[in-house]
Order: C-alpha cells, then sequence, then structure tokens
C-alpha cells in the first residue's frame, strides 16, 4: 500500500507529526534505524488516480496507485529537516515496533498502461510542497497538536 500525505493530514502521522515536530524545535521520533520503506503518494496525485478510475476505469477491474516514491522513513525526516534548515540532532531513534514491516511497496503498472496514471511531482518536490504548507498554516495545525502528540505517543508506547 501507499502511504498519503499533504495539506491537512492530521498531524499524527509520519510525514505532519516530523514537520510540525521539526518546526516547533522538537525531537522527532524515529522507529530503529529509520530504514523502514514506504511508498508515498501525495494527496493530489492519488486523487487525480482516483478520477482517472472513475473516468476511464472498467467495472469490476483493481487500480492500484502509487507515487513512484519507495523511500525510507530516515530520508523522509533527514529531506524534512534539510528544508527547514533544522540540525539532524532533534532525531531521537526509539525501540522498533515488533512486527514492524520492514517495506511497504506498491506496482501501479496496471494504472500506467490502462489509465494513464502517473506521479506528477516526484516525493522530493511533493515533500517539500507539504513542509511549506504546514509553515505557512501553523493556524490550522497548531491548535491539533496536543491531541495529535497523545496519539503519537500511545504509538510510542506500543514500540515493545
Amino acid at each position: 500500500c501507499s502511504n498519503n500525505y499533504g495539506p491537512y493530514q492530521f498531524p499524527e502521522k509520519l510525514i505532519p507529526l516530523i514537520i510540525t515536530r521539526a518546526i516547533m524545535d522538537e525531537e522527532l521520533p524515529v522507529y530503529g534505524e529509520g530504514n523502514q520503506v514506504r511508498d508515498w503518494i501525495h494527496v493530489e496525485d492519488h486523487c487525480k488516480g482516483i478520477d482517472l478510475c472513475i473516468t476511464k476505469g472498467k467495472i469490476g477491474e483493481t487500480y492500484l496507485f502509487g507515487g513512484n516514491g519507495e523511500k525510507p522513513n530516515i530520508w523522509i525526516v533527514k529531506k524534512v529537516l534539510g528544508y527547514l534548515n533544522k540540525p539532524e540532532s532533534l532525531i531521537v531513534h526509539v525501540g522498533d515496533r515488533k512486527g514492524h514491516d520492514l517495506r511497504y511497496a506498491i506496482d501501479f503498472s496496471k494504472s500506467k498502461k490502462d489509465l494513464g496514471y502517473n506521479p506528477t511531482k516526484s516525493v522530493d518536490q511533493w515533500l517539500k510542497d507539504t513542509v511549506q504548507w504546514y509553515v505557512d498554516n501553523p493556524n490550522w495545525w497548531k491548535p491539533l497538536k496536543p491531541k495529535a502528540d497523545i496519539q503519537a505517543e500511545k504509538y510510542l508506547e506500543k514500540r515493545i
């Protein structure tokens, strides 16, 4: 499966969690060494895929959409820090969760072939846009941050 990200994502999920914590110079929890690989898809590309499915897809068929963006979590974290000019010393490695998946991958070649689907930007470009959105919109995410931090702490407590 692909991990979605983009504007308005509740800040308990990895990308908005890392962005909002980095903006506030808080510690950034990373499971293990952060080598878990995920395929990342921006919400706009995912919506584009759904639209293509509705307009060009065949009834009864299954279509998968990815971001062409398999990246280790630590890559995401370090990119965010770089965009924000924050030090890597904010990274805190925490114990990994039992049974934590090492890789989420997706083959969306059928959607490319049948629907003409392709991500519109690279993960790097979309991630930079997403970071900028959170920088520009603290009035949206700051009121959510206390609840998001509680949710994130629950996940961290289950890590062993």
